[in-house]
């Protein structure tokens, strides 16, 4: 004991002062901090925040681009219908871009998990064909909202890599989704063809419920591509 008493003293003569110094520093830093002009302290990002914050931005921008009809809006727009400062979704995301494609990622995820949901359920490759029609029109999809982020999110596509290839992504699995089945239903070269048209025919009913050009129900837009298969398929095919 007198040993670490004596080795103390060595590399500390003045204990108290030193003491003394830290809490000194320490109130110095923490005076700064909050005293910063960059962020207040109520902006400060909280533990476990985060994730409920980020959601929260990704469902204004959808809201915003919906309420806008167009991708003409602001940070500052988008943060205050999401109830928080600009400062804290520049924190979250970097920059409007950023935000944009996250909100892309959610609606190709919710719709990706509908999908999976409604052929959960299909047995038949008929069947398959209609759930994916069905969870692409279903009525958490098929809003004025969403419509307008996908139809916006095509012209960001234009001159933004991470959209185009997040469109690319939506395409590529659309559309193999649809060949799966239809390829159990026609000869090959018609399979391809009838996947073309069907995927076409989807995103051409989203542009047109967006421009307001003679709009339709989801129930519908169903039933119009329900009529296109039934009437494409060869005879004899398979239900």
């Amino acid at each position: 004991m007198q040993r670490e008493s004596f080795a103390s003293a060595i590399l500390d003569p003045y204990p108290l002062l030193t003491q003394t110094i830290r809490l000194l520093i320490d109130e110095s830093i923490k005076t700064q901090y909050r005293m910063g002009p960059s962020v207040t302290e109520d902006q400060l990002p909280k533990i476990g925040m985060e994730p409920i914050r980020r959601s929260a931005l990704v469902e204004a921008t959808i809201h915003e681009i919906g309420a806008r009809g167009s991708l003409d809006v602001t940070v500052s727009q988008i943060a205050r219908r999401a109830g928080m400062s600009s400062a804290l979704a520049h924190h979250y995301f970097g920059s409007k871009e950023q935000i944009f494609a996250a909100a892309m990622r959610h609606i190709l995820t919710l719709y990706g998990a509908e999908v999976r949901g409604a052929l959960i359920m299909a047995k038949t490759p008929r069947q398959r064909l209609e759930a994916i029609i069905r969870a692409s029109f279903a009525p958490g999809q098929f809003r004025d909202e969403m419509i307008a982020a996908w139809l916006n999110f095509y012209v960001q596509a234009q001159k933004s890599d991470e959209a185009r290839r997040l469109l690319h992504v939506y395409h590529r699995r659309l559309r193999s989704n649809l060949h799966h089945a239809f390829r159990q239903l026609a000869p090959a070269e018609d399979a391809r063809t009838l996947t073309r048209g069907l995927a076409a025919m989807i995103d051409g009913l989203y542009i047109r419920q967006a421009l307001h050009s003679a709009p339709l129900s989801g129930e519908t837009a169903i039933g119009v591509l329900l009529h296109y298969i039934d009437t494409s398929l060869p005879e004899g095919a398979p239900t």
